[in-house]
This record gives C-alpha cells, structure tokens and sequence, in this order.
C-alpha cells in the first residue's frame, strides 16, 4: 500500500481579537469606526458560528491581519447563545489574544435613541422600544459579566466615544493614532478638494525667474539651495512649524486620525515642493507618521 505523505501543520501567528457587543442603540457603530480607524480588520453582525473560522483564516502564516473586530450581537438572533460557546474556545488558543468590548446605555437614552432614528428595535415584536429593551438586557446578562471593557455611552459625544476607545486599544491619544499627509500642489491647477490646512507659499522668491535652475524641479539640490537660502523661507518654516507643533496635539485629542497639509505655489513644481519635503522632515523627527507627495509635480515643468 502507498504511503500517503504527510504535511507539516501551518504555523499560526499571533492575532488580536475585539469582540464588539453590548445593547442596540448604544454606539457599536461607531466604536467599530474608531477602531477601523486604529487599522482593524472589522466585521460587523457575523454570526458567532463563523468566528472561529474567521480567526482561523487570519491566524495563518503569511497573513497580513493582525488586529481584527468583529461585532457579535442580538442580531444574529437564534445564532447568538453560540457565542458563548465560541469565546470559551478561544480562551483555550494561545496565539489569539482576545478582549470582549461591552456597550451599554440607560433605556431612556436608548429610547431616545430610536426615536431619533425611528428604527425598529431588533427584539421588539410588538414596536414597544422598551420591551426590546428589557429583553435584550436579560439575553446580555451573562455577557456583559465576560466583558473585559464596559463603556456606558449614555453621556459621551461621538468624539468622546472615539477617544475612550483609543485610549483602551491604544492608551492614551499620541503621535501613532495619526497619519499625516504633506503635499505639495501648484494654484494653476485647483486647490486640493481633501486639504485640511492649505498653506499659500506663492509669497516666497521664485526660482521660475532665475534662467540657470528654472528648468529643475523642488527635488533637485539647486532649487532646494535657492529657496532654503531665503531669510523669509527660513521665518516661514519656523513659524509654521511652531504653528503645527501647536495645532496637532489638538487634533489627536479631539480625534482626528489622519491630517493632509497642502502647500501651494503657482505651478507646484518649485516653492511648494521643497517646503513639503522640508516640513516633512520636521514632522518625522517629531516621530509622527508622515507621508509626503507632490500633486503636480511634472505636469509642467516649465511654467511654475
């Protein structure tokens, strides 16, 4: 008889797991967009039969997930007393590190709540909000005594929300919750529609008027040297720096995850390219996330 070959098991690599659940009405949605943006992997209303295969999949080698949230509720119905089940298995797989996430709220801002929006509650047969309510509660019980974190949304904004949910998944609000974008775009050819701060360098002397060097662009070692030599090129990066070392720990608190800084100057080949790229450099040495780029860079190089 042939001797069946035999496959070594697939490594498996360690996974982060929120399970987002608690009471309809009380933010999963948007503590599942806060965590999106924290770069999970996010399912919302799977079943709890199919997490184990979900966490299966991802705990393969090679995988590129690494954090994953998935929202398990009432929703799901005759499925849900599964998911009690599911979490004591994953209790027992040591490359999955789990956390259970509860929301609550008191009925009347629930109630509030779905009067606001004039949905349906997903236990309420009859329409009466507070019956869905009061079933929903004794159905989560159990539950809620198995959550790691319990977040009463009753009084907190949606950017309150936002930030307690950083602040447990990622500690307090810091330089890593935000991704920042630096480009450069020339006026000639529209503002950038996605800009959140547009900074004008058009003032600056241009290197368009110097014959020798008009035909390199804000990348290359002779415009830099023209541009950077300015005393007003000097004051302006001083100033704005100080301006965005003011400005962006203000962001992050108020929950801001990603920042596009825009500077402008006519053609967005000289003036503005340099000063992205040299903005950027500050920004990296003060350890934040920074991506840099140049909207219109050669699409003329000859008018600026």
């Amino acid at each position: 008889m042939k001797k069946t070959e035999s496959f070594p098991p697939l490594k498996k690599t360690k996974l982060e797991l929120v399970v987002v659940t608690g009471l309809s009405g009380a933010g999963r949605t948007e503590a599942v967009r806060a965590l999106e943006d924290m770069g999970y992997f996010c399912v919302d209303n799977l079943p709890p039969a199919f997490l184990l295969n979900l966490v299966e999949l991802f705990s393969l080698e090679g995988s590129r997930v690494k954090q994953v949230a998935v929202v398990s509720d009432v929703r799901s119905r005759e499925y849900f007393p599964k998911l009690y089940q599911v979490l004591d298995e994953l209790k027992t797989m040591k490359n999955i590190k789990f956390q259970i996430l509860f929301l609550e709220a008191r009925d009347d801002i629930l109630i509030k709540r779905y009067k606001e929006t004039r949905r349906r509650h997903p236990l309420s047969e009859t329409g009466e909000i507070i019956e869905g309510i009061k079933e929903e509660r004794n159905l989560l019980a159990k539950l809620k005594e198995k959550a790691d974190i319990i977040i009463d949304t009753s009084d907190l904004e949606v950017y309150e929300l936002r930030s307690k949910i950083r602040q447990e998944f990622q500690g307090p609000a810091g330089k890593k919750t935000l991704r920042i974008t630096v480009s450069s775009f020339g006026y000639k050819y529209g503002l950038p529609a996605d800009a959140d701060i547009v900074m004008d360098v058009r003032f600056l002397p241009n290197p368009h008027y110097v014959p020798e060097i008009r035909h390199f662009s804000g990348e290359e070692k002779k415009i830099k040297d023209f541009v950077l030599s300015k005393k007003v090129t000097k004051d302006f990066l001083e100033s704005f720096e100080k301006l965005l070392t003011f400005l962006i720990p203000h962001y992050i608190k108020e929950g801001k995850t990603h920042l596009l800084i825009a500077l402008g100057c006519t053609g967005g080949t000289h003036r503005s390219v340099v000063l992205a790229e040299e903005l950027g450099k500050f920004l990296k040495e003060k350890k934040y996330r920074v991506n840099v780029s140049h909207r219109d860079l050669g699409k003329d190089r000859f008018e600026v």
